[in-house]
């Protein structure tokens, strides 16, 4: 049975809680989803920065360098006349899966190709952070990359949602209805699915019910397995970003999951702040805990798609970043968003 645990400190808790289903929510206008900047990055403005927003993204693209530009688009925002389209919904989601693939011993990636869901192996089942749009992606994509795999559906023991929009939550109930696996989610975003759902779409299953609630500093345990919750305001408020390890053979790595990376929320300078502050926290975090690998929730931030295709038995594992790239990657986020609200402040 999975744990889940109280942290050491009073102010925080990690408690399992139930409530009555949620009553079906009057579909709010999809204005944006988890990732609306799809394209590739462009900080080219059509008019010349003011110079606190200039320095910030000098200081983003410095920590891009040439690997990291996917992170750029944050810093699309930053523009004054920048105006994101709503994404095609539909599109994103009938576009071809990729194949399911193993990254570590015990991570694989079972999503598609614009949402990620990841599967953790555990001595005493599975893991799941993440569980796609609905009911049929839960079984053809993330069900089915499992049987795929050799990994036994059945042994979905816990899913992790690492925040409140659909496309993350969507396939939650398939699992519930049948293998009872366990739902994680943060209080605030369980607060939210259950209210004023930020974006809905008819695409997307309903939340699930309120099960287990979590705060910052919260440990989630199956078998062998402990997941360190690190709560990372901003994309919601509640947005979870797990810390894990992950192994290849005998070497041990500490991974990051972002869990919610977009500007989606628009001009609400709070929400910003709390980014800024979720981020410049993770930079400290990851050096302390030497996190030298760094995976999102949608492919086209950690390329996992193209890393999968390019991953050999015999070589090195391009998941491994190395503790200076997370660093980096997290400055270039951390650096887009002081850049927007320099924008919102002048």
């Amino acid at each position: 049975m999975p744990r889940f645990q109280r942290p050491p400190v009073t102010s925080f808790r990690a408690e399992e809680t139930s409530s009555s289903a949620a009553s079906r929510r009057a579909f709010l206008k999809l204005g944006c989803a988890c990732c609306a900047m799809l394209a590739a990055p462009s900080l080219a403005f059509g008019q010349t920065p003011s110079p606190g927003v200039a320095q910030h993204l000098a200081a983003a693209k410095e920590a891009a360098g040439s690997d990291l530009t996917a992170y750029l688009t944050l810093g699309q925002s930053a523009d004054p006349n920048f105006k994101p389209e709503s994404p095609d919904l539909k599109a994103l989601m009938t576009m071809p899966a990729p194949p399911p693939g193993k990254a570590f011993d015990n991570l694989y990636f079972v999503g598609s190709k614009w949402v990620s869901c990841w599967a953790i192996t555990t001595s005493a089942g599975i893991i799941l952070i993440d569980a796609m749009d609905n009911e049929d992606e839960a079984q053809r994509i993330v069900e089915g990359g499992l049987k795929t795999l050799g990994l036994d559906p059945a042994e979905v023991k816990t899913i992790i949602v690492t925040h409140g929009h659909g496309d993350h939550y969507g396939g939650a109930n398939y699992f519930v209805d049948k293998y009872k696996s366990r739902v994680v989610a943060s209080e605030a975003d369980w607060t939210m699915m259950e209210t004023k759902l930020e974006f809905d779409s008819p695409l997307w299953d309903r939340p699930p019910r309120r099960d287990v609630s979590v705060t910052d500093g919260a440990k989630v345990t199956l078998g062998d397995t402990t997941l360190d919750i690190l709560v990372t305001p901003g994309h919601t408020m509640g947005t979870i970003s797990p810390l894990f390890d992950v192994w290849s053979g005998s070497q041990k790595h500490r991974a990051l999951l972002w869990g919610g990376t977009a500007f989606n929320f628009g001009k609400k300078p709070e929400r910003l702040q709390a980014y800024i502050g979720a981020t410049a926290r993770a930079l400290k975090i990851a050096k302390q805990q030497g996190v030298d690998v760094f995976i999102s929730n949608h492919s086209q931030y950690d390329h996992a798609v193209e890393k999968l295709a390019e991953k050999k038995a015999d070589g090195p594992n391009p998941f491994v970043l190395g503790e200076a790239t997370v660093q980096r990657a997290l400055t270039v986020m951390n650096e887009c968003a002081q850049a927007t609200l320099a924008l919102w402040s002048s």
